[in-house]
This record gives structure tokens, C-alpha cells and sequence, in this order.
């Protein structure tokens, strides 16, 4: 069974940084790909970034700039989130989702075709 669990959320001023982590288990094939999304208040869901594996070949992408950054320890299981310039814009909670034998860019994927989904964490930047 696949497992997700988010955490590195938190409290941060204005211009802060926070790495998110989201915790994976139970994939089965290797070509699996997972993605960040968050949801602000008064907002819909947004992706923010993915990774995947394409023909066995690691890719990322992110969605809403240069300020996020995806990265991954398969070594781990991880999967991370690396936000910069925090504004109180980016407050929300983020999740993160995964698919599994997906063989394509994870910038293909929407929102619905994401199997299963972590708790989330929530990321809160002070004004």
C-alpha cells in the first residue's frame, strides 16, 4: 500500500526558506512519479512542482517559478520541496501526491490522475 506522509511545514518570516519533505513507501514499480501541490485560502488546489521517471530517467519541473525547487533521495524515499523568498502568498497547506508506473513527464499530470495523496503540512508566512 502507498504511503505518503508531508512534514518541514511551519511558522516563517517573510523572505524565509523551508525544505518540505514528503516521505514515500509501498511503490512497487519504479516509475513512479510525485508531485507537490498546495491549497491556499479562498484559492483551488495548484501544482507547484513534480518528479519523475520517463524512459528510466529522473525529471523535475516546477510550476510556479524559481523560488521552488524539487529534489529526491531514492536512497530515502524522499521526496522535497525547497521554498525560497517565503511571502504570505505562499501560505497553505501543501500536499504531496503520487502515481505509480506512470511513464511520461510528470508535467503531464494533472491533479486527478494523482492516485493517492499525503495529510499535508502547512506552511504559514507571517505579514
Amino acid at each position: 500500500q502507498v504511503q505518503l506522509v508531508e512534514s518541514g511545514g511551519g511558522l516563517v518570516q517573510p523572505g524565509g526558506s523551508l525544505r518540505l519533505a514528503c516521505e514515500t513507501s509501498g511503490f512497487v514499480d519504479a516509475e513512479y512519479a510525485v508531485g507537490w501541490f498546495r491549497q491556499s485560502p479562498g484559492k483551488e488546489r495548484e501544482r507547484v512542482s513534480c518528479v519523475g521517471r520517463p524512459w528510466g530517467k529522473i525529471t523535475y519541473s516546477n510550476f510556479l517559478g524559481g523560488r521552488f525547487t524539487i529534489s529526491n533521495d531514492d536512497a530515502k524515499s524522499m521526496v522535497y520541496l525547497q521554498i525560497t523568498g517565503l511571502n504570505p502568498e505562499d501560505t497553505g497547506v501543501y500536499f504531496c501526491a503520487a502515481v505509480d508506473d506512470w511513464g511520461h513527464s510528470c508535467a503531464a499530470l494533472s491533479e486527478h490522475e494523482y492516485d493517492w495523496w499525503g495529510q499535508g503540512t502547512q506552511v504559514t508566512v507571517l505579514s
